[in-house]
């Protein structure tokens, strides 16, 4: 491999732990408002939050570039307040990620919520603990393999999203080449297919790493949750 495509990886790798992780606490909080919630307006949250599975990515990113772009409200509030530009950097690409993978994060961690047997809760919560304390110790542990699940899934759509992010933050080397970008344009280049299938590789190999540790995690938190 050659320099520029380690750095493609590593841009890649970059661009979906941090949108992965940026995506799990509001998928945490959103998750639990539409499983537990009761409230005015939950159809239409609803209806939000899966709204980037069934638009075309495109559009998502084109959404994306006139919110967060330098002449959009939020993009230029950050660039006029902190000297913050999303659009056309990495972290331009781990937002459009993080846009694209949160429907799955959230899908996979309300089916957790809903899993849940409340009677647990009320049970933890009559004894004397805290909402809190109930969260922590008995509603978290019981959903952490949606959680684990929902992770993975918003991971492997980071590794994989193309359409919103060539929109909002195009394919430039060292700033937004991501694999996916590297590897349409690499196919687009005369000679360009031994590197390319190079990158496929690696993306393969990432992808089936993730699902194996996915599993091992998922299997030991089950275990865990059933006393076994």
């Amino acid at each position: 491999m050659s320099a520029a495509e380690i750095a493609i990886v590593w841009l890649s790798l970059k661009v979906a732990i941090c949108a992965t992780l940026f995506s799990l606490p509001f998928a945490l909080g959103t998750a639990w408002l539409l499983a537990r919630g009761r409230f005015f307006g939950k159809s239409a949250l609803n209806i939000f939050v899966h709204l980037p599975l069934v638009l075309p990515p495109v559009v998502t990113g084109y959404a994306l570039l006139l919110l967060f772009g330098k002449q959009g409200v939020i993009g230029g509030f950050l660039d006029d307040a902190f000297g913050v530009t999303l659009a056309f950097r990495w972290t331009g690409a781990a937002l459009a990620a993080a846009v694209m993978g949160f429907p799955l994060m959230v899908r996979a961690i309300r089916l957790g919520y809903e899993g849940v047997d409340q009677g647990l809760e009320q049970a933890a919560a009559t004894l004397g603990a805290p909402k809190r304390a109930v969260f922590w110790s008995v509603t978290l542990p019981l959903i952490s393999p949606g959680i684990l699940a929902g992770v993975v899934l918003g991971f492997a759509k980071a590794m994989g999203e193309f359409g919103a992010t060539i929109t909002f933050v195009a394919s430039i080397p060292g700033q937004s080449e991501t694999l996916p970008s590297a590897i349409y344009t690499l196919l687009q280049v005369p000679g360009g297919e031994s590197a390319a299938l190079r990158l496929i590789a690696i993306s393969v190999v990432i992808s089936v790493a993730a699902l194996a540790l996915s599993e091992v995690l998922a299997q030991r938190a089950i275990k865990r949750v059933s006393g076994r």
